[in-house]
C-alpha cells in the first residue's frame, strides 16, 4: 500500500510539472525528458502518459539539406537545422540551429542574426555545453562527446567538443550524433535515452569507423536511421554491418513526414535524396 501511494504521488507530481511547463518560448525550467526512463526502479508500474504532443497535430517533417544538416519542422512551426554552417538550408529559414565545432562545415560563428536560437555543441572556458531548453513545442537537450584534436589522431582528444543533440517533439525522440569520434559508453547511452529517429554519420574516416558507427546504431535500435556525412562511402558498406536487423528504404524525395503512429514496425534505414 505504501508503494502504491508513492507511485500515485510520483505520477501526480510528474503531471503537475509537465502541465505547468507550458508551450511558450525558451524556458528556464523545461519539463522532464520523455525519452529518459523515470521509474525503472519501480517494477510492474505503468505511468499515465502526459505527453506534450497530446491533443495536437503530431507530425514532424524531416528534410535532408546536405552534408550533416537535416531540417526538422515541428507541429508548432519551429524549424531546426542541425550541424548548421549556413551552407545548407534546403530553402528553409530556421528559427533554431545546432552546431558542432569539429570542422567549418559543421558550424559558423557568424550565423544570420535573424536566427532566434543558436545552440553550440561545445562550451566555453573548458566547460561542456549544457542545453535543456523548451523552444515552442520541442525540448532540445544535448549529450557531450569528445573530438579528436587532430584529424586522424585517435589518442589526442579534445574533451566535450561535440554534442549529440536530442529533440523531443510530438511524442518523438529524435537524435543527431553530430561529428562523433569515439564509441559511446554506458553513461552516454543512459543520458541519451530512447531515440525513435537517429541521424548517423557514415563516412567511416573523418568521424567514427563504420564498424563503430554500426555498433552504436544497432545498440540504439531506433525505428528510423537517417544516414548523413557519407562522402563516397557505399551505403551497402554500412548496411552490411547491420546484420540483417534493419530494413533499407531508399527514397527519391528529400523530405518525409513522420509521427509516433507511422514509425516503421521494423527498424529501417531511410536514405533520402542527396545523401
Amino acid at each position: 500500500m505504501h508503494r502504491l501511494r508513492l507511485v500515485i504521488q510520483l505520477g501526480t507530481a510528474l503531471a503537475g510539472v509537465m502541465l505547468s511547463a507550458g508551450f511558450g518560448a525558451a524556458q528556464d525550467k523545461p519539463p522532464p525528458s520523455e525519452c529518459l526512463a523515470i521509474a525503472q526502479s519501480i517494477p510492474r508500474v505503468m505511468f499515465a502518459s502526459f505527453s506534450r504532443a497530446a491533443a495536437e497535430k503530431s507530425e514532424v517533417t524531416i528534410t535532408y539539406a546536405g552534408h550533416s544538416t537535416y531540417i526538422l519542422e515541428t507541429p508548432r512551426n519551429v524549424t531546426i537545422a542541425t550541424d548548421f554552417s549556413g551552407a545548407y538550408t534546403a530553402g528553409k529559414s530556421p528559427s533554431v540551429v545546432t552546431m558542432n565545432r569539429a570542422h567549418s562545415t559543421h558550424y559558423t560563428l557568424n550565423p544570420d542574426p535573424r536566427i532566434a536560437h543558436v545552440l553550440h555543441g561545445w562550451g566555453e572556458g573548458g566547460q561542456p555545453a549544457r542545453h535543456a531548453r523548451m523552444i515552442g513545442d520541442v525540448l532540445i537537450r544535448n549529450v557531450t562527446t569528445d573530438i579528436r584534436a587532430y584529424r586522424f589522431d585517435s589518442e589526442a582528444l579534445q574533451k566535450d567538443g561535440n554534442s549529440i543533440f536530442i529533440f523531443e517533439v510530438a511524442g518523438l525522440c529524435i537524435g543527431h550524433l553530430g561529428h562523433l569520434h569515439h564509441p559511446l559508453d554506458e553513461t552516454h547511452y543512459a543520458a541519451i535515452g530512447r531515440l525513435d529517429i537517429v541521424m548517423v554519420p557514415i563516412d567511416g574516416t573523418f568521424t567514427l569507423s563504420l564498424d563503430g558507427m554500426s555498433e552504436i546504431t544497432r545498440r540504439l535500435r531506433s525505428s528510423i536511421v537517417l544516414p548523413m556525412h557519407r562522402f563516397a562511402t557505399p551505403l551497402s558498406d554500412f548496411l552490411a554491418r547491420m546484420n540483417g536487423q534493419f530494413e533499407m528504404d531508399i527514397r527519391p524525395e528529400r523530405s518525409f513526414t513522420v509521427s509516433r503512429d507511422t514509425l516503421p514496425k521494423k527498424p529501417t534505414v531511410i536514405v533520402l535524396d542527396g545523401v
